[in-house]
């Protein structure tokens, strides 16, 4: 799994003109599943998300976890994550397809709210509008074949 995960002090996700998910401090995380990812790399992933110390403490340092910071989660899927740029047309094939990707979204989703943290999400497949008031800005990329 991918996640490009962006420290924010609000963020929003909005389908066909309805909000449907939005965060005040936090993190935004744009999640994408590979298609040979299993279980293990969502709970992993979901494990360095809620665990990450990039939320400054009162001296100014990347000290402080989500719990610590009281920050909130918006996962959004974003299968583009794993796009093929070789040619001037991505590819995608490298991306799950949503059989598998669903319900490994949601089980990231699942285990994050199960450590505590308010779960915010867009919906797999839509098409939609995602604002962030980026914080810092603080933007990390998590690989679970890096972590």
């Amino acid at each position: 799994m991918r996640a490009v995960l962006t420290r924010v002090k609000s963020a929003s996700v909005t389908i066909g003109g309805a909000l449907k998910g939005s965060i005040g401090k936090g993190f935004l995380v744009l999640l994408g599943v590979h298609q040979e990812d299993t279980e293990a790399e969502a709970i992993k992933i979901a494990d360095k998300i809620c665990g990450l110390r990039i939320f400054e403490d009162e001296a100014g340092k990347m000290n402080l976890n989500p719990t610590e910071a009281g920050a909130a989660l918006l996962i959004v899927s974003q299968f583009t994550l794993y796009a093929d740029c070789k040619s001037r047309r991505p590819g995608f094939s490298k991306a799950a397809r949503p059989e598998t990707a669903v319900p490994l979204y949601e089980m990231v989703c699942a285990q994050c709210r199960q450590r505590g943290f308010h779960v915010d999400t867009g919906e797999f497949g839509a098409e939609m509008l995602v604002e962030s008031v980026n914080d810092g800005p603080v933007t990390i990329i998590l690989d679970t074949k890096e972590l």
